[in-house]
């Protein structure tokens, strides 16, 4: 991750700007051949380095320090001080298009790190800011010196753009300390091979600048080459250094194979910037790539290393499964969780272990996941073990990606949830029991009646019957709440032996309660009714020692076939209620 740097906001300034008079005059001395724009200029290269490295607050101290020595240069040793001011500008102008475009598009990384910030500092600079600033020098140059427009345009793209593009990587690598870092971080032989290519390169370098037998600069190349894939982008950024260094002695003194070519300086000047721009291309590119490679790869084996811890010391059972659903990979909780070994898993169908009845859940799921990679997705299915014994499991899955983005597969992680399903089940039964009377709850009476109702036929007659406590307050109100509590108790205890287990008894409230009488006629229901009416009617329950109590109760009774709803049955069987309760009590009477 790229990190500014923190310079001096007064030295620094300085430093830049003396910095950018040498190099704009060492510039301006030796390759002003033809008496307007220079042909080599590496000066925006240094103020392009130092703004791609710092803060944007901090630019503009450069900036206007870098304007003042540019002006001064151009007065000099230039074309004068009528055209001092306007070439500072444009030079400046360039440097600030060129940070600020890479800033914005790419700002977390530097240049030479990695492929996508060096192909926006080449876009930047060869194809904005240079335009721009080669239209502007060459109509100032022709109106000051009389050359032709599209020569100094010329001139000017290719000195600034070569210079710029061979020096300012490198220069950004050394500013922002990476070669410091590799110095310190690297290991002994890779320095010892480093030092071992890099006099290889510049014997090579040597060799082929100071001959004039044979044009032989493609020699330079295969171990520039061989640098970029071996030491990375700072080993291509030292080894175009080295070029620029040997080459440009070379070609500036009249030496080696650039003399073999027939033309003035500036011509040749210009075809080794052009050697340099190509070796730039084949090397420090590919360096880049490289590097986020192997950052990339660095990542991935830093992910692997923990995948592998959390997988192999995880409670949870942690599944690769392909596309096919077949499994490729298993933790070692799998041998504690599900009995079988990672080796007895792999090559199996994932469904292999689940459940019969869920087995079409979990394909759907799997389905599910691979076609929306980006979400997780959650089943809970069972599985049968040998002995009999269902185990529960949850599974957490999401898909895993190719480098294309396509689904190849998914990972998950399996737990085990029987505890918490027997939880779950003990906390539905309490829900579903009357804590007094052990009588059905009226949410779970009222469920059931639901899906009686919803299920029933003209084969299968089920019947409902309604049932109240007759005087049940005047027990309260002259005994007492808690043998009121009694008397429902001993209500319900007397009722319960006499119904089947397919049916059901509910407490809707208070003293009134219901019968789910399954697969009973009305004239049965009525029979059983009032069966249990007598009972009750001859049950005593004790109040102390010397009294006792005697209850009875009246009902209302429906037959569920034609009912649409449970709310339309309790409806029905509420207004036989009422017809028991109003004549006389202690009977039932039967829906209309």
């Amino acid at each position: 991750m790229f990190i500014p740097r923190t310079p001096s906001p007064i030295l620094q300034p300085v430093i830049t700007s003396l910095v950018y008079f040498a190099t704009a005059t060492l510039a301006l001395l030796t390759s002003r051949f033809e008496g307007a724009l220079a042909f080599i200029w590496v000066a925006n290269a240094f103020l392009m380095a130092e703004l791609l490295t710092t803060p944007t607050s901090y630019w503009w101290r450069p900036i206007a320090a870098c304007t003042i020595t540019s002006a001064i240069a151009t007065t000099l040793f230039g074309m004068g001080p009528q055209a001092a001011i306007p070439m500072a500008v444009i030079n400046m102008a360039e440097a600030l298009i060129v940070a600020s475009l890479h800033r914005h598009f790419v700002p977390g990384n530097v240049v030479a790190g990695s492929l996508k910030p060096l192909l926006v500092f080449v876009a930047a600079l060869c194809c904005v800011a240079n335009v721009v600033g080669a239209f502007g020098s060459a109509f100032i140059a022709s109106a000051v010196t009389g050359k032709d427009f599209w020569t100094n345009w010329l001139a000017w793209y290719t000195g600034h753009v070569l210079g710029a593009l061979i020096c300012g990587p490198s220069l950004v690598v050394l500013l922002q300390g990476e070669a410091k870092r590799w110095l310190r971080e690297a290991a002994l032989p890779m320095k010892l091979e480093a030092v071992g290519l890099l006099a290889l390169f510049t014997t090579i370098s040597w060799v082929t600048f100071h001959q004039t037998a044979y044009p032989m600069l493609f020699l330079p190349m295969l171990p520039l080459v061989l640098i970029a894939f071996r030491i990375g982008h700072l080993g291509a950024s030292a080894a175009i250094l080295v070029l620029v260094g040997i080459g440009g002695f070379a070609t500036l003194t009249g030496a080696g194979p650039i003399d073999m070519i027939d033309g003035p300086i500036g011509e040749r000047t210009q075809f080794f910037q052009f050697y340099l721009a190509f070796s730039f291309l084949i090397s420090v590119p590919v360096a880049a790539e490289l590097n986020g490679r192997k950052r990339l790869f660095q990542m991935l084996r830093d992910s692997e290393a923990r995948y592998r811890i959390i997988a192999d010391h995880s409670g949870d059972v942690v599944l690769n499964i392909d596309a096919e659903g077949i499994i490729q990979y298993a933790s070692p909780s799998v041998t504690q969780r599900i009995g079988q070994t990672p080796e007895a898993m792999v090559g199996r169908s994932a469904t292999d272990f689940v459940d019969a009845g869920d087995r079409a859940l979990v394909i759907a799921t799997h389905h599910k996941t691979l076609s929306e990679p980006g979400a997780i997705h959650m089943v809970e299915f069972r599985r049968r073990e040998s002995s009999g014994n269902t185990i529960w499991y949850e599974m957490v899955a999401q898909a895993i990606l190719d480098e294309r983005g396509v689904p190849t597969g998914i990972v998950s992680t399996l737990r085990d949830m029987s505890r918490h399903k027997a939880v779950e089940r003990e906390l539905k039964a309490v829900a579903n029991v009357d804590e007094l009377t052990g009588a059905a709850t009226r949410r779970a009476f009222l469920e059931r009646l639901d899906k009686i109702v919803a299920n029933g036929s003209k084969s299968e007659t089920s019947c409902l019957a309604l049932i109240d406590v007759d005087h049940f307050k005047r027990v309260n109100d002259q005994y007492g709440h808690a043998v009121g509590d009694r008397v429902l108790r001993a209500f319900i205890d007397e009722l319960r032996p006499e119904v089947r287990d397919g049916d059901m008894i509910g407490r809707l409230g208070g003293e009134e309660f219901a019968i789910l009488l399954t697969n009973t006629d009305l004239a049965h229901a009525s029979t059983v009714c009032e069966r249990l009416r007598a009972m009750v009617a001859s049950m005593i329950v004790p109040v102390d020692a010397r009294r006792s109590l005697s209850i009875t109760f009246s009902a209302g009774l429906v037959q569920l076939n034609d009912m649409e709803d449970g709310t339309t049955a309790l409806e029905a069987a509420d207004k036989a209620l009422y017809q028991a309760k109003h004549g006389g009590r202690n009977c039932i009477r039967l829906a209309a």
